[in-house]
């Protein structure tokens, strides 16, 4: 995208805090997240600082510049095809020596560039103390410590950028060792301009020898075959003088160049005691105890959402049965009653039985992810994955799922095996996502109690184990190994968790809120045309005789592929009853069969066409088709046992 001004990218490891940098200076116009992956789709931002223009733009967050997840690949069209006017480096302090690696890295490309030493704070806990005019003079770019999640730092890492763009900062990539330089500059000097990556032959030549699938040598081989020649001859004689690979040699110069300039810079203290944040890991962290405390922690999680929402549905489900009165001694029950009932039963069905729920989930996840708990979960969870075909870093998409599943089925895309892509995509829709709760909480906890919903809650939890396990019998391949990123506990911000809740409700109310009011009102006039009846004698002989349903309620199914949440909200006007009487017209047993149905049967429409979009046709309605069949399955077990 052209603009007329400076554009400045954040480029930095997973979990350096750089998301949380950029919205300090952006306006908070990116959500943040300890789980690599959130930010996988670069935003940009135009901001004005002080009367000047940025185009600063966040990028996903990586180890190197030889991508191997897809997400990293953005980054490689944004440093060389849209080259940007300056990189910000945000380096998480805490740990320094691995984090210069990539700082290294960038420092080879030549651009101009700070480096932000952020989380500078939780370092100095670690008892680790940085002096950044000495990294600032051992790497040759400017250095500003940072504390993003406070806001220090900020405007002094501003000031830095505005002098580096004015001024044009060179950027002088640190020597290696003489027989590893030699080569490389070596190769530099034969590069042909056409291959030239961003216009610098040093840079260039080092990938050739270290990342040849990044750089297509196959291209090379056919265009400079002499060439190609002489980069084998080049990666041979670094083989047999470091008894190595080439690409491992280059990675080891880094590696040691990165704690070379840590030691110089920084100086380590260590107490006898642990930090209380490593007292804590110890614990959450336990191969005994951590299960037991996730399992409390889901539990607590469970239990307050209820609390809060059960009171909240009560007291605002009495003024709408008294609004719905009302409307009908003032327009009978005619056409406009039908449509104005609606209107309220959409409106408030969601505002009186949605959002009971669905804000206090929201915002209990937002803490949990803040808070740096949920990357530690999908650590326990680990073996648990593995039992199931996959590894804990599916646990990150199946977290996202419990707010969305069409985010959860984007956040595939940090899986690197096409394997764990497809297994985890098609195992997402049966988690139990916001809609799916609510109507949990709104008809299994609220009639049958909160034990129940907790069962239902296992169940599905053992469900997808099951569906998991069978699936991964179609792949031969096993599951690769995991590494997932632990970040650092902290304590959450009340306002970005604030944040967080808004964003998500907004999007919640901009989305699946006008589906829950024009769903209502199209089921009101199918009513009053009668038309309603037709779908459900179609429907009858899944719904009465094999779910032992009424027969009133096959409508909701077809609404329900639109949205989760309309399935209940259409239930009550289906059935024609207020929320306080629905057990008048159905038994417990049948909300309960109800609610498994539709919490399993087919993904909504946003989930099922994002699956389309990810993993093509096929993927998305063997995923349709997988639903049902469990849907089913699943129904009849209940009915049979209940």
């Amino acid at each position: 995208m052209k603009v007329d001004f400076p554009t400045v990218i954040f480029l930095g490891q997973p979990n350096s805090g750089k998301s949380t940098l950029f919205n300090a200076i952006a306006g908070h116009k990116a959500l943040t997240s300890n789980f690599p992956g959130t930010s996988y789709k670069h935003t940009h931002s135009e901001v004005n600082i002080e009367g000047r223009l940025l185009n600063v733009v966040d990028l996903p967050g990586t180890y190197s510049l030889n991508p191997s997840e897809p997400a990293e690949k953005v980054i490689l069209s944004h440093l060389f095809q849209e080259k940007p006017d300056l990189i910000v480096n945000v380096v998480d302090a805490s740990i320094l020596g691995r984090s210069l690696e990539l700082t290294l890295e960038l420092l080879e490309l030549g651009y101009p560039m700070i480096v932000a030493l952020n989380m500078v704070d939780l370092a100095e806990k670690k008892g680790v103390h940085i002096d950044p005019k000495k990294l600032e003079k051992l790497l040759g770019v400017r250095v500003v410590p940072t504390v993003a999640s406070h806001g220090r730092g900020i405007r002094e890492l501003l000031e830095a950028a505005f002098f580096c763009l004015d001024n044009r900062c060179p950027v002088v990539p640190l020597g290696w060792s003489g027989d590893v330089e030699e080569e490389v500059g070596r190769l530099a000097e034969r590069l042909p301009a056409e291959i030239i990556v961003a216009g610098n032959p040093r840079f260039t030549a080092i990938k050739l020898i270290e990342a040849n699938k990044t750089f297509c040598v196959e291209v090379l081989a056919e265009a400079e075959p002499e060439l190609k020649s002489e980069l084998d001859l080049a990666k041979k004689r670094i083989e047999d003088k470091r008894r190595a690979l080439a690409y491992e040699v280059i990675s080891a110069e880094r590696h040691h160049l990165a704690l070379k300039l840590f030691e110089e810079s920084s100086r380590v203290r260590r107490g006898k005691q642990l930090s209380w944040d490593q007292r804590v890991d110890d614990v959450i962290m336990h191969p005994i105890l951590g299960y037991l405390i996730l399992v409390l922690i889901f539990l607590t999680f469970f239990f307050l959402i209820f609390k809060i929402g059960g009171p909240l549905e009560g007291a605002l489900l009495g003024p709408l049965a008294r609004l719905r009165t009302l409307l009908s001694g003032w327009l009978g029950a005619g056409l406009a009653f039908h449509l104005a009932d609606g209107l309220i039963q959409g409106i408030g069905g969601g505002a009186a039985i949605v959002l009971p729920y669905f804000v206090p989930l929201l915002f209990f996840m937002a803490f949990l992810e803040d808070l740096g708990y949920l990357a530690r979960a999908g650590f326990l969870l680990d073996t648990f994955m593995h039992r199931i075909g996959l590894h804990g870093k599916s646990v990150s998409p199946f977290i996202l799922g419990f707010g969305c599943n069409v985010p959860a089925v984007l956040s595939t895309r940090v899986l690197e095996s096409p394997r764990d892509r497809t297994i985890t995509s098609l195992l997402i829709p049966f988690i139990p996502c916001s809609a799916r709760t609510t109507i949990v909480l709104a008809l299994v906890a609220f009639y049958l109690g909160p034990a129940w919903a907790l069962g239902f809650y296992f169940f599905n939890i053992l469900l997808v184990a099951v569906i998991g396990r069978l699936l991964s019998l179609f792949f031969k391949d096993p599951s690769p190994g995991l590494i997932l990123e632990i970040p650092s506990l902290k304590a959450p911000s009340l306002m970005t968790m604030v944040r967080k809740t808004y964003l998500q409700l907004k999007s919640f109310i901009k989305f699946a809120w006008p589906l829950l009011v024009g769903g209502s009102m199209v089921l009101s006039l199918l009513q009053f045309l009668a038309l309603d009846k037709v779908l459900n004698v179609a429907f009858s002989p899944l719904v009465v005789h094999g779910l032992g349903l009424p027969q009133s309620l096959g409508i909701t199914l077809v609404f329900g592929f639109l949205r989760k949440e309309l399935s209940l909200i259409m239930m009550l006007q289906a059935l024609g009853v207020e929320y306080k009487n629905l057990l008048t017209v159905i038994s417990r047993e049948q909300i309960l069969v109800f609610t498994v149905f539709v919490s399993f049967f087919i993904p909504c429409l946003s989930t099922f066409a994002i699956l389309w979009k990810e993993t093509g046709k096929k993927i998305a309605f063997l995923s349709a088709g997988l639903s049902v069949t469990v849907a089913i399955a699943v129904s009849l077990l209940v009915r049979l046992i209940f």
